[in-house]
């Protein structure tokens, strides 16, 4: 089963996540923020497109700010 949270296969090229790539190009202040962004996204939007699944990658990213945060 794919997991479209955790892992999703669109964004994934060769051996490299996209997050992987986004945050090689960011400071840690801007991907600190861009996590922030994508938090409020998948909020403002759950009810009327993804639901849990919305819910769920808020709280992904909210987990890598978290980590990044704590750092």
């Amino acid at each position: 089963m794919t997991d479209y949270v955790n892992n999703p296969p669109h964004y994934k090229n060769g051996d490299i996540q996209c997050i992987q790539a986004i945050e090689s190009a960011l400071s840690p202040e801007e991907f600190r923020g861009f996590c922030k962004g994508n938090v409020i996204k998948y909020t403002w939007r759950e009810q009327y497109k993804g639901k849990d699944q919305d819910l769920s990658k808020a709280l992904w990213y909210l987990t890598r700010y978290l980590e990044k945060e704590n750092k």
